[in-house]
Formats: C-alpha cells, sequence, structure tokens
C-alpha cells in the first residue's frame, strides 16, 4: 500500500545521518575534501549501515563521512534544505531536525555560526516547500558536562528562533544521566524543550533517570523500558512520548530483530509515540518504509497511523499555532481522526 498520502510528522531525524550520497560527492569535490572514493555505489556502502550492526557504535562509525563535507556554512545549509526537500515528498508537513553542532567546528565554525546555517536551510526550505520545521540541538555524551553546557549557550546566544529544545545523543553507558544534571538543568532554566537519547542501548533505568534528572519530556528511543513494568508506568504516568525509529532500532540491536519491536505493544499500553526515520540514509529508509514497515509487521492501519501522526503534533516543540495549523491538516484529509482528539 501506498502510504504517502498520510500528512506526516516526523520529530525525530538527525541531520548529519540524512545526507544525500550524491552530495557528499559534489561537496566534497567542490571543496577539495579528500573522500576514500568518488564513486556512487563505494560512497552508500560506507554511508549505509548494515541490515544488523554488531552495536550502536558500529553503527554511529556511519556519521564519520558525512561530517567531512558538514564543516563550514554553505554545506551545512545546502545539506539541511535538500533533508527538507526530501521530506516533502513524503508528505511530511513537520519535521524536528536535530545535530550537534559541537561536530561542525573542524574548519573555523562556531557552534553558533553552525546552528545559524541549519536555520538558515530551515527558512530557505520554507519558502519554497509546502513544510515547517524547527532544531534540536545535541550535546554529545562522550564529550564533558562543561563541553555540554557550552553547546546550550552556543543554542540560546545563536538567537535562533528555529532551536527549540536540547538533546543529550551519541553511545549510551549506564547511569549516562548523573553526568549531565548542571547542563540539563541549565538548559531547562534557559527554556528549552529536552529529549535524551535513553533505552536504546543501555537499560530502562537511563529512562527513569533522564526524566527525573534530566527534565526529559520525551525520550529518543526509550525502546528497553518494555523489560520492566515499573519503567513502563511510569512513563505513562509522566505523559512522556517515545521517540520510535523501528529500522535503526533492528540495527544498533536496541531490539534483537523487527518481529519483537515493541512498538505495538508500548502504544497498546497508552504510552504516546512518534514514528521517524532516524537516519534517513545511514538507516536506508523514509518515514514512508516506516509506515509500511510496521503495517505489514504489526498489521497497524490508517487509523493507528492518524492517532500516532496527532499525538506528533501534541508532544511536538512546535509553537500553538503551528499545532493548530497541523491538527488542521490532518483532521482535513482524515475527518475519521476527529475522534482521537
Amino acid at each position: 500500500m501506498d502510504w504517502n498520502h498520510i500528512p506526516k510528522i516526523e520529530l525525530h531525524c538527525h541531520l548529519d545521518g540524512s545526507v544525500r550520497p550524491e552530495t557528499i560527492i559534489e561537496l566534497a569535490k567542490k571543496k577539495e575534501i579528500k573522500i576514500p572514493s568518488y564513486n556512487l555505489d563505494e560512497i552508500k556502502e560506507k554511508l549505509i549501515a548494515p541490515e544488523e550492526c554488531d552495536s550502536l557504535d558500529e553503527y554511529l562509525k556511519r556519521f564519520d563521512l558525512p561530517l567531512k563535507v558538514m564543516q563550514d556554512s554553505e554545506s551545512i545549509n545546502r545539506i539541511t534544505f535538500e533533508l527538507l526537500e526530501d521530506a516533502v515528498f513524503e508528505n511530511v508537513k513537520y519535521i524536528e531536525i536535530r545535530f550537534a553542532p559541537v561536530l561542525h567546528t573542524n574548519g573555523g565554525l562556531s557552534q553558533e555560526e553552525a546552528i545559524k546555517a541549519v536555520e538558515e536551510g530551515i527558512l530557505k526550505a520554507e519558502k519554497y516547500f509546502n513544510i515547517e520545521a524547527n532544531i534540536i540541538v545535541c550535546c554529545m555524551k562522550h564529550l564533558s558536562e562543561d563541553e555540554a553546557i557550552k553547546t546550550i549557550k552556543a543554542a540560546k546566544n545563536s538567537n535562533c528562533k528555529k532551536v527549540k529544545a536540547i538533546d543529550l545523543a551519541g553511545g549510551e553507558d549506564e547511569g549516562f544521566a548523573d553526568k549531565f544534571i548542571n547542563a540539563m538543568d541549565y538548559a531547562y532554566k534557559a527554556g528549552f524543550h529536552i529529549t535524551i537519547h535513553a533505552g536504546e542501548a543501555a537499560g530502562w533505568k537511563n529512562v527513569i533517570d533522564s526524566i527525573k534528572k534530566l527534565h526529559a519530556e520525551r525520550i529518543g528511543h526509550g525502546v528497553r523500558i518494555i523489560k520492566n513494568k515499573d519503567a513502563m508506568d511510569y512513563v505513562k504516568e509522566n505523559n512522556i512520548m517515545l521517540e520510535i525509529c523501528p529500522t535503526s532500532n533492528v540495527q544498533t540491536k536496541a531490539v534483537e530483530n523487527i518481529e519483537s519491536h515493541p512498538i505495538k505493544k508500548i502504544i497498546d499500553y497508552g504510552i504516546p509515540v512518534s514514528l521517524n526515520t532516524d537516519n534517513r540514509t545511514v538507516s536506508n529508509t523514509s518515514v514512508g518504509k516506516e509506515i509500511s514497515l510496521c503495517s505489514e509487521v504489526f498489521d497497524m492501519n490508517t487509523i493507528d497511523f492518524l492517532k500516532i501522526y496527532l499525538d506528533s503534533v501534541k508532544y511536538s516543540f512546535a509553537e500553538e499555532s503551528t499545532k493548530e495549523k497541523l491538527i488542521s491538516i490532518i483532521e482535513k484529509n482524515y475527518p475519521e481522526a476527529l475522534k482521537y482528539r
């Protein structure tokens, strides 16, 4: 079934994991950046992760190549624009793009400049296409808390209206939250929304800690809560959304295989979820593919996806006026969605 007709919302999409392979080659040639090959098939092989990686760390190695060509404002601007262009063709109406500005400073850019480059790409795309986007700024877990605070200050000092939230991304150790309490306190007091990668490569306790200690309003992935009923109850009772990325979760070993993915069990438990790509290029996926996968494996139907997208609007970091517009778009296309409002 073709799911392109459904208006979609995406809340978990990494910019550097969603770069067109052709663009990497073009930018490398233009900027005289050395890359392993200029052959498209060979570059795709370097970019796209295996269906089953050994671990999250192996999956994350696929970001090394795109980051080589994302060290100047022009390139970052272009890649942001192209991501939104790709999303438009899937009938995505709103998307939250996340990236770690600290990873884009090797060529002399400041973190503020990197953030502004992403915003400029968004604003340009919004003029051309029927889509809206916002930015989630990522701090990296493998760096110090001081570095996280620097990134949060850069997000604040950039004065970019598109920056709505702060995230902690990267490899996941047990108990990582204790390392970033002061940083996330600072982000919270600065008025940023907060979403945290947790319960992906490590256990469900990280999800609880992210909510209790780091002010998380949403959790990136969080699939390991399925292993503990108290964790499921805590997430549900605190009205926390899980940003689910089925294909990526299989690749990173967050789940053993797609058949054992807990997305349907989590939804049936009453926990709100969004359905996302995580990394369009690295995971070789699209929102449409993720919908088709859930439809085929879990027998989810149009009503299920409408509920997911209405919840995605509700828990998005968009302005209220944007939320109302998005709800109107969904309800206009699907009157049966009114009963979920």
